[in-house]
C-alpha cells in the first residue's frame, strides 16, 4: 500500500502548484520515494513534479481514460514509492463542464480513497475562512479532507485569526505558507513556462518551494494524514495488455524505452517531395527487428504522456527521442513518428531555421510511414507556423489566434488511419491558441460532437494530424496499430 494524499483547493490560483510541488521536494529531500502525479489533461505541472521528486510525473484523467483506469494507471506510477502526493485540478468539485463530478479533483480522490489536503488562498479573509472549509469538507460526505494549508498569510497577527476560526471547523491546520513572491514560476498564454525552457532557474525554484514548505508545513502530520490512506483493490496498470486484455510481446531489458539523443550532419540529398524539399535515405532495417519508433522531445514539444512511450515499447517498437530545434536528423532507421504537444509557435524561426530535419520529416511522412501528431506536432507538419516555413507535409497555414480553444471533447474518428479505424470513439482534450487553415480537399481525423459538432485534424497515407490530445491508455490498440505499420 503506498501512503498517498490529494492536494486540492476552493479555485484555480490558490496555490495547489506551490503546496503540491513543495510537499513533494520536501519529502524527496528526507529519502522518501515520492510518486508525483496530476489530476487533469495538464502537461506542464507534471515536469515541475518530475523536477521535485526525480521520477516521471504521471496524470490521472477520468474523462480521457475512463473512471476504471484511475487506480491501475496510479498503481503503475506509484510502485516501489513510499507516498504519492497526487495535485489536483481547478477547484476541488469542478468536473467536465456538464458532467456533474466527472474528472474533478473530488472523483479522482475518491476513486484513489485518499485523503485530501485543502489549499485555501486566505489573502483576503479571517474568520470566513471557517465557513469555507466547512462548507467544501461537508459538500460530499465520500470526500474526506484531512487537513488544510493556508496560503498567502499575510502576518502573524492574520495566522492567528485563521487558525482561531478554523478551530471551530473540525478540520487541522497542516500548514502556513506567507506571501513570497520570489518563488513565483513565470507564465504565458498557455500556463506556466514549462521546465524545458527553464531548467536552471526551475531547479531553483523548486528548491525554494521545498524550504518554503519545509518552513511552513507540519510534515510528519502531512505523512501520516497520507497513511491512513486504505489499500487499492485491483491490479497495477500494465503496458504490455492490449485491448480486450490481449497480452502484447513484452519488452526484454535490452527493449526498454530508450532516451538517447540523436545529432550528425545534415543527411545526403535524395529524391524531391511535391513542394520541392530534398529527401535523404532514412535507411534500411533487417525484417524482425523492432521498428524504431521517434518521438519529439526537447523545448518545442514537452507534451507527452509517460504511458504513450511504455505502451510503443511494449508493442515492439524501439523508442528514441530526439529534439526538432537541435538534431538534423531522424533516428537511425526511424519508421515510424509521433510529434505531441507543444509551444512551437514559441520557436517557430528555430524550428524553421532546421532545414535539414525538416526534410527528413517530410520525407518519411511522404513515403506512407505512420505519423502521430498532435496540436504543436500538427503545425510543424504544416506549410508554415506564423509565416516560417514549416515541413510542408500538410496544406494547411498556422498562425497565432486571440481565441483560446479548451475543454474536453468527445470524438469519433473519421476514417481508417493509422492510428485507428473509422468509427473508433475516442474522449480527447483541446488546448491551443493557435488556428490551422486547412486547404482544399483535406480528409479530417476526427469528427467532434461536443461542445459543438464538426470535424478536426488531418489523414494523409499513414499522417494522422489533430489538435486533439488523446491518452493511449484508454486505447492501447492506438500504440500496437502504428507500430505494426511501422513493420509494414
Amino acid at each position: 500500500m503506498v501512503a498517498r494524499i490529494v492536494v486540492a483547493a476552493p479555485a484555480s490560483g490558490s496555490g495547489k502548484t506551490t503546496v503540491a510541488t513543495g510537499l513533494m521536494a520536501a519529502f524527496a529531500g528526507r529519502g522518501l520515494a515520492v510518486s508525483p502525479h496530476k489530476v487533469g489533461p495538464d502537461y506542464i505541472d507534471p515536469g515541475y513534479h518530475s523536477l521535485a521528486t526525480g521520477r516521471v510525473g504521471r496524470n490521472l484523467d477520468a474523462f480521457l481514460c475512463g473512471e476504471e483506469l484511475i487506480a491501475p494507471l496510479f498503481a503503475h506510477g506509484a510502485a516501489g514509492c513510499d507516498l504519492a502526493v497526487v495535485e489536483g485540478v481547478m477547484g476541488l468539485y469542478d468536473g467536465a463542464a456538464g458532467r456533474g463530478e466527472l474528472a474533478s479533483t473530488a472523483h479522482v480522490a475518491k476513486l484513489l480513497r485518499a485523503p485530501v489536503v485543502l489549499v485555501v488562498d486566505a489573502s483576503s479573509q479571517s474568520r470566513s475562512v471557517a465557513a469555507l472549509v466547512h462548507g467544501f469538507a461537508s459538500w460530499d460526505p465520500q470526500v474526506r479532507i484531512g487537513g488544510v494549508i493556508l496560503n498567502k498569510v499575510a502576518s502573524d497577527r492574520h495566522e492567528a485569526l485563521l487558525r482561531e476560526a478554523l478551530e471551530e471547523s473540525g478540520v487541522p491546520v497542516l500548514g502556513v505558507l506567507r506571501r513570497v513572491e520570489s518563488v513565483a514560476a513565470p507564465s504565458r498564454h498557455l500556463g506556466l513556462v514549462p521546465v524545458a525552457e527553464r531548467r536552471a532557474s526551475a531547479v531553483e525554484a523548486v528548491r525554494a518551494l521545498s524550504a518554503q514548505v519545509r518552513a511552513g508545513c507540519d510534515l510528519e502530520a502531512v505523512l501520516a494524514l497520507a497513511r491512513t490512506a486504505p489499500p487499492l483493490a485491483g491490479a497495477a496498470w500494465e503496458a504490455g495488455v492490449g485491448d480486450g486484455g490481449f497480452p502484447l510481446p513484452a519488452p526484454s531489458r535490452r527493449d526498454t524505452v530508450r532516451l538517447r539523443r540523436v545529432g550528425g550532419s545534415a543527411p545526403d540529398p535524395g529524391p524531391q517531395s511535391p513542394d520541392g524539399l530534398d529527401f535523404a535515405d532514412t535507411g534500411s532495417q533487417p525484417r524482425g527487428a523492432r521498428p524504431v519508433v521517434a518521438v519529439a522531445g526537447g523545448a518545442a514539444f514537452t507534451f507527452s504522456y509517460a504511458e504513450h512511450a511504455e505502451l510503443l515499447s511494449a508493442a515492439g517498437a524501439d523508442v528514441v527521442t530526439f529534439d526538432p530545434l537541435r538534431d538534423e536528423q531522424l533516428p537511425d532507421g526511424t519508421r515510424g513518428l509521433v510529434i505531441g504537444g507543444g509551444f512551437p509557435e514559441v520557436f517557430a524561426p528555430e524550428l524553421s531555421a532546421n532545414e535539414p530535419l525538416r526534410k527528413a520529416v517530410a520525407e518519411l511522412a511522404f513515403s506512407g510511414a505512420p505519423v502521430a501528431a498532435e496540436c504543436a506536432g500538427l503545425l510543424y507538419l504544416s506549410r508554415s507556423l506564423d509565416g516560417q516555413p514549416m515541413c510542408g507535409v500538410l496544406d494547411g497555414e498556422g498562425r497565432m489566434s486571440e481565441r483560446l480553444t479548451l475543454g474536453y471533447r468527445e470524438a469519433v474518428a473519421v476514417s481508417d488511419s493509422s492510428l485507428a479505424v473509422a468509427g473508433t470513439r475516442m474522449q480527447g482534450h483541446e488546448f491551443h491558441r493557435t488556428v490551422l487553415e486547412p486547404g482544399a480537399g483535406a480528409q479530417p481525423a476526427w469528427g467532434l460532437h461536443q461542445p459543438e459538432r464538426r470535424v478536426e485534424g488531418f489523414v494523409q497515407q499513414g499522417v494522422h494530424a489533430s489538435y486533439l490530445h488523446t491518452h493511449w491508455a484508454s486505447r492501447p490498440g492506438i500504440a500496437r496499430r502504428l507500430v505494426e505499420g511501422c513493420r509494414k
